[in-house]
């Protein structure tokens, strides 16, 4: 299993794309091994996760997965859990036996995370609908404890895919949030309009989300979900929103491709939860690593630049 061995700081956008390329290999791997999973959505999410655990944007104890002290991250999609492992392996806090368990009897790593088993998960997730109703609950409840400390309340980061918000939970959740003016809530949506049973847009469109969560009370930032420069900016803006005079939660909608990176999956509803066969698994390890040395490549030429 490959790691860009991180370093003991903040990464560069750069360095980011390069660790996202390495989870989106480590991804594959898992999901040939365990011949079951989800594939599109966890690599259709792959740079905003990077992006998120690797920026600086979220606050957190690199060394320890069990220190809850500082910032939260709820994964709402709890079945593109391949992708959260990816990132708890270069953080070190997974190790290579643990990757090749994916979904195994008594792993760490089952199909949809176990909080009593992986380190650093907050709650079991995967019913869809149900995880911005916790990342919400708990997000009042580091409001009100900041209140008694006199600290500024954590961020809670929760990450949900498109086709979970035809769940009426929530809105719910949404209109809660704006309500107890939970500015320390960000949201992720994993915009990729695909879900197991098509487009988006053609079983249940969700119209214009964006206006959607302003008439709900919330700021809204639009990225390009595959561009690291854009989503860490937006994370960055979401966790100054109060200095701006911002007091509601703040939905990052980020638009990306299902299956990114992996050329014949993407934008493929078939790769919703469908594991690589080995050929194919061969396949797409090709694909990740020229595009990794093109990320090299890159890397170089600015190093020159530099020293110029």
């Amino acid at each position: 299993m490959p790691t860009p061995g991180l370093p003991e700081r903040d990464l560069t956008d750069l360095e980011i794309q390069l660790a996202a390329n390495s989870m989106r290999r480590n991804i594959i791997t898992m999901l040939e091994k365990s011949k079951s999973g989800h594939p599109g959505g966890s690599l259709s999410s792959t740079d905003m996760v990077a992006t998120l655990f690797f920026s600086g944007a979220m606050k957190y104890n690199h060394n320890n997965s069990e220190d809850h002290t500082q910032d939260r991250f709820f994964l709402s999609k709890g079945h593109a859990a391949p992708v959260i492992y990816a990132a708890y392996y270069l953080l070190g806090w997974l190790h290579d036996d643990d990757m090749m368990t994916l979904r195994q009897l008594g792993s760490r790593l089952q199909g949809h995370p176990d909080s009593h088993a992986c380190p650093g998960f907050e709650v079991c997730s995967g019913s869809l609908g149900q995880g911005l109703s916790v990342a919400s609950g708990c997000a009042l409840g580091l409001q009100l404890a900041s209140l008694e400390s006199g600290e500024r309340a954590p961020k809670v980061f929760v990450l949900l895919g498109d086709g979970e918000l035809q769940e009426g939970s929530n809105w719910e959740s949404i209109m809660f949030a704006a309500h107890h003016k939970l500015d320390n809530l960000i949201a992720l949506i994993d915009f990729n309009n695909l879900q197991i049973d098509g487009h988006v847009t053609e079983v249940c469109s969700l119209g214009d989300l964006g206006e959607k969560f302003r008439a709900f009370g919330w700021n809204v930032i639009r990225v390009n979900g595959h561009d690291v420069l854009e989503v860490r900016k937006a994370l960055l803006a979401a966790r100054d929103g109060r200095e701006a005079g911002n007091t509601a939660p703040t939905a990052i909608i980020c638009t990306t491709v299902k299956g990114k990176g992996v050329s014949f999956m993407e934008d493929k509803v078939n790769w919703h939860g469908n594991a690589p066969s080995e050929a194919q698994a061969e396949q797409a390890r090709e694909e990740l690593d020229a595009a990794r040395e093109l990320l090299l490549i890159q890397a170089e030429d600015t190093k020159e630049d530099a020293d110029v």
